[in-house]
């Protein structure tokens, strides 16, 4: 063991350097020295994960935390899972684990976290980025204060961050802040260098000079690869043109702020399901025939879409209306 000994008083009263600490030795009058010792050379970290990566020894408690020379010590982030175990209980994902669409949550909530049997579940990349939201369902009646199960599969396009954030939380019909209330639980992206293409249908000045409502054209996107290909391409759909697109004509008809809140296809039929920015102050039949082709053209790529089915908020029959 190296041992360095620094006298700041008699032979007793010192500071002493052990594995890269200072370590009190009797009682030195002076404070510990503000400059390193031992080995300077260690790694600097600034988090737990950091930490971990440094190969410094980690205490298996829960929340683990690791310890870092010169006294430094960071604990791992598990959301608010701690605070919220008397409300709500999640068993999969678990905070920190690697997830990848599609990903099936499951845990118990208290019945009054729930409204009408569900409560909304929203995935975020590090970004803050939404990449997904879905309603869990009770899996048993929820009129009680009792723990019920829930369930609910949450599909998602892979982003390019490695971490994010899951967050389930308590269905408010009231909509007053004080009844709000959400578990946050941060998770990991199966990463993947793996690229394919999709195409997004856009309105185009140049190659439609007289902007018909019902002409759309296609750009190709490289996204992540992920099962939920369809998705990916709506979400390239509402990101609209690129600056590089815009200059050769390109445009959208669609709202910012438009957000898929579910995308299922069976039997042929793909039915979306957007939020109410999808026909917010959208006036005129072009106009909301180019969204509808546009949503139409860019899920009929897909062998498996024969038809489209457009919703918001549940509602189908009154949509995107002149």
């Amino acid at each position: 063991m190296l041992t360095a000994r620094i006298f700041f008083g008699g032979d007793e009263d010192t500071w002493l350097c052990q594995n890269g600490e200072w370590v009190k030795h009797g009682n030195p009058s002076n404070p510990a020295p503000i400059e390193g010792c031992g080995n300077t050379n260690t790694v600097s970290v600034n988090n737990f994960n950091e930490c971990v990566a440094a190969g410094y020894p980690v205490m298996e408690s829960y929340p683990r935390r690791c310890a870092a020379p010169n006294g430094g010590s960071f604990t791992e982030d598990i959301g608010n899972e701690l605070e919220k175990t008397n409300l709500i209980k999640i068993n999969n994902p678990r905070p920190n684990q690697t997830i990848k669409s599609p990903v099936v949550i499951e845990g118990q909530a208290r019945g009054n976290w729930f409204f009408e049997a569900s409560f909304p579940v929203k995935l975020f990349d590090a970004n803050g980025n939404q990449l997904a939201i879905a309603v869990a369902q009770a899996q048993s009646d929820w009129m009680t204060t009792n723990f019920i199960p829930f369930k609910v599969t949450l599909e998602f396009t892979t982003p390019a961050t490695a971490t994010g954030t899951l967050i389930l939380q308590k269905d408010n019909p009231s909509g007053l802040p004080q009844n709000d209330d959400q578990l946050r639980v941060p998770v990991k992206f199966v990463t993947s260098t793996e690229t394919i293409q999709v195409k997004t249908y856009f309105n185009n000045t140049n190659l439609d000079p007289e902007v018909s409502c019902n002409k759309v054209f296609p750009v190709s996107r490289k996204v992540v690869s992920t099962p939920a290909v369809a998705r990916a391409a709506l979400e390239e759909l509402l990101k609209g043109p690129t600056e590089e697109e815009k200059a050769n004509g390109y445009f959208t008809s669609i709202n910012s702020g438009v957000e898929i809140k579910k995308l299922t296809i069976e039997n042929g039929v793909a039915k979306v399901e957007f939020n109410e920015q999808l026909e917010f102050q959208i006036g005129g039949s072009c106009r909301v025939g180019a969204i509808r082709w546009q949503i139409v053209e860019t899920l009929k790529q897909f062998d498996t879409v024969k038809d489209v089915v457009i919703s918001i908020n549940g509602r189908t029959e009154d949509i995107l209306q002149p």
